[in-house]
C-alpha cells in the first residue's frame, strides 16, 4: 500500500466553503466508484480555514495514469470536476490546470 499527501485551497469565501463541504458529505456514486476502481483504498480530506489537505492510500501498483484514464473516461467525473473549480483555488505554484498539489513527505516517526 502507498500513501500520497496533497494539498490544494479552496476559494476564501465562508458560504462557498460551507457548499463544498456540503458537496462532501456524500458524494456522487460514480464519483466514489471511479476513486475506488483506480485501486484508492482510502481517502480523506481535511481542513483549516481554507487549506485542503488529503490522504490518499493506494493498493500496491497504483497509477495515476490508470485513475486519470478512468476519470477521462467518465462524463460524470468531468462534471464533477468542473463543479469543484466554482469552490477550488490552485495553489501559487499550481501549474495550469493543476489542482491538488503532491507533497513531499520531510518527516515520519
Amino acid at each position: 500500500m502507498e500513501r500520497y499527501c496533497f494539498a490544494l485551497d479552496l476559494v476564501d469565501d465562508p458560504e462557498l466553503i460551507a457548499e463544498y463541504e456540503k458537496y462532501h458529505e456524500k458524494i456522487w456514486p460514480e464519483i466514489e466508484e471511479n476513486i475506488k476502481a483506480s485501486g484508492i483504498l482510502d481517502m480523506e480530506i481535511y481542513r483549516i480555514e481554507n487549506r485542503l489537505f488529503m490522504i490518499m492510500e493506494t493498493e500496491d501498483g497504483f497509477s495515476f495514469e490508470k485513475k486519470d484514464e478512468i476519470a477521462a473516461q467518465s462524463s460524470k467525473d468531468q462534471e464533477w470536476e468542473e463543479l469543484m473549480w466554482k469552490y477550488q483555488k490552485a495553489l501559487p505554484t499550481a501549474k495550469s490546470g493543476e489542482k491538488w498539489l503532491l507533497m513531499k513527505r520531510i518527516f515520519k516517526l
